[in-house]
């Protein structure tokens, strides 16, 4: 009996073990025959796979299977689809831009020649730096909707900020406003109908975007729609990187303060943003928004030329990367940028390492604590290739930081929902708005300079004597990048 168990026991291991060998191959066939983006990836997945056989397999199935393009694929043409329905406004595109005309038009061209929106003169924009401002403004805006109101958010808190800013939309509905809300399936979770039942009975429209409910849909958990929009009749716009919860405002005692970027918009440049929101819902419902109503005639509200940059995992021309890409290689005096994750792909590193050995004074704000620390860790492997080139790195002492700015040469700048890292370059769906005034570039430099002194410096002596164990912990993370 001692053998013939002994054989079964052979016989299975054998089998265990051809079957692992067999899974390795064919993964490996498909590794080296759909990952061609990027060499480095391929290799730490073929080695994965190599190592850890099956934990490796199917950590690939998971996470390295390149289901964007089918995903992402099926989003774009649902979006062709919407734009052919929308009229087009041509009398509101900005021809000339001012000094320096040769960044901003560089930029402005590559936005519109890569995503959908051309550069929109006669705006108004007001840059948000304080959360409960923002939320403020989002509810007075809510407050005084005439006939509609989008909402679109990547994180909504079933908390006390959460219900609050929900029973206002509710009562808004029920005076007959058309109320819609649009919510990514993984930031915001509802796991039961008590926080959104009320709204559906009101006869709020709510939809998914992005959803994991299914195993199908599971396969493509990678993909997130992290942007966060709200239009109040197709006139107010708002975008940034603020999400909706007691967090956000800085009343939770284990976040404590939260700093973030939002913006206010008015004039032409709505029509874009009710754009963004049009192609999101008409995706995760198959309904199109292109009744007149959505896009009322505005009137010029400001001086402002504003362009609403939205990416995602969508072809090859991600606009928001290529235009950030873009806007640091263009640079001639200063980039200022800050990033509430940063774990920089390997072109921006080193775009941004060029810049500073050329002159061009770099400088970075990351969080200086992190929900996630392994993320922290990641982008903390960086350092010391930036900081060699001269670029300037600060980690934030006084709370949570979340913001998402770029700002070139004093006169163009990106506010929106971007981080510097691979999952919102290459995963994730954003938006957010570039735009050319030197007003907003100064507000912008004001609220860095600020930051900064709530910062600690990074210096490149004190960081290079920090222990092996660090280091090491920063490269294992580090091979966790593409999924972080």
């Amino acid at each position: 009996m001692i053998f013939a168990a002994t054989v079964e026991f052979s016989w299975t291991a054998m089998l265990v073990s051809f079957s692992g060998y067999l899974l390795t191959l064919l993964l490996l066939r498909w590794v080296l025959l759909t990952r061609k983006e990027s060499p480095t990836a391929t290799v730490a997945w073929a080695m994965t796979i190599v190592l850890v056989p099956i934990i490796g397999g199917l950590l690939f199935l998971f996470f390295g299977v390149n289901r964007v393009d089918r995903r992402s694929e099926l989003k774009e043409q649902s979006a062709r689809s919407l734009r052919d329905q929308l009229e087009a406004h041509p009398e509101h595109q900005a021809g000339e831009y001012g000094e320096p005309a040769e960044l901003v038009s560089t930029l402005m061209r590559l936005g519109e020649r890569t995503g959908h929106c051309p550069p929109i003169r006669g705006n108004h924009v007001q840059i948000l730096s304080d959360t409960n401002q923002t939320l403020g403004l989002i509810e007075q805006a809510i407050h005084q909707a005439e006939h509609s109101i989008h909402l679109e958010y990547y994180m909504w808190k079933q908390d006390r900020t959460g219900r609050r800013v929900r029973d206002l939309l509710i009562e808004r509905a029920r005076e007959n406003i058309q109320v819609r809300f649009l919510y990514d399936a993984l930031g915001s979770v509802f796991p039961n109908g008590k926080f959104l039942g009320p709204m559906r009975a009101a006869g709020i429209e709510v939809a998914t975007a992005m959803p994991g409910a299914t195993l199908r849909e599971q396969w493509s958990i990678n993909l997130r729609n992290h942007r966060k929009i709200v239009i109040v009749d197709g006139k107010v716009g708002f975008t940034g990187g603020m999400n909706i919860g007691d967090e956000y405002l800085g009343l939770t005692q284990e976040r404590g303060f939260w700093r973030d970027t939002h913006l206010r918009v008015t004039g032409p440049v709505v029509h874009e943003l009710q754009r963004v929101f049009a192609e999101d819902w008409f995706f995760a419902t198959g309904r199109a928004l292109t009744d007149p109503e959505k896009y009322p005639v505005i009137e010029m509200d400001g001086h402002v030329i504003a362009q609403v940059l939205d990416g995602g995992p969508t072809g090859t021309n991600n606009p928001l990367r290529t235009v950030l890409f873009a806007a640091i290689n263009e640079a001639r005096e200063q980039v200022l940028i800050a990033s509430g994750y940063f774990i920089p792909p390997k072109p921006f590193v080193r775009a941004m390492e060029t810049a500073s050995l050329r002159g061009v004074r770099v400088a970075l704000i990351v969080p200086g604590g992190s929900t996630y620390p392994w993320t922290m860790w990641a982008g903390r492997s960086y350092y010391e290739t930036l900081l060699t080139a001269g670029v300037e790195i600060y980690e934030y002492q006084r709370g949570a930081f979340h913001a998402k700015t770029f700002t070139i040469d004093g006169c163009w700048s990106h506010v929106g929902s971007t981080n510097l890292d691979n999952r919102s370059l290459y995963l994730n769906f954003e938006a957010g708005i570039s735009i050319h005034s030197r007003e907003i570039a100064e507000k912008l430099e004001q609220d860095f300079e600020n930051d900064i002194r709530d910062s600690k410096r990074i210096e490149l002596e004190t960081w290079n004597a920090r222990s092996d164990w660090h280091v090491m912990g920063e490269n294992v993370c580090r091979m966790f990048s593409p999924i972080l």
